[in-house]
C-alpha cells in the first residue's frame, strides 16, 4: 500500500509541475490604449519607474525585450493591468 501511496503522491507532483504557469503581470500586446491613456503611461513610467532607478530609454529595447521587462518590472511596481498595458504602449510609441 505504500508503495502505491508513493507512486500516486510521485505522478501528482510530476502533473504539477509539468502545468503551465501563469503570470500575474498583465497582458501586454500591441498598443491598444488611447492618446490619453498612452499618455498616463508616460507619467506613470516616469513617476513609478524613475522612483527606484534610472529610467532606460525606449529605444534601448525592442518590443519584445519591453514585454519581459515590463512583465517583471510591473509588479514591483505595483501597477495594474490597464497601467501596465498603457506604460508599454507609451514606451513602444516613444520608440518611434
Amino acid at each position: 500500500m505504500k508503495k502505491i501511496s508513493a507512486a500516486a503522491l510521485f505522478i501528482c507532483i510530476l502533473l504539477a509541475s509539468c502545468t503551465s504557469k501563469t503570470s500575474t503581470a498583465g497582458p501586454v500586446g500591441p498598443a491598444v490604449s488611447s492618446a490619453e491613456q498612452i499618455a498616463q503611461g508616460k507619467t506613470i513610467f516616469e513617476n513609478s519607474c524613475g522612483r527606484c532607478h534610472k529610467l532606460p530609454d525606449p529605444a534601448s529595447h525592442t518590443s519584445v525585450q519591453w514585454v519581459g521587462i515590463m512583465n517583471s518590472m510591473a509588479p514591483k511596481a505595483k501597477l495594474t493591468d490597464e497601467q501596465h498595458q498603457w506604460v508599454y504602449d507609451y514606451i513602444v510609441s516613444a520608440k518611434k
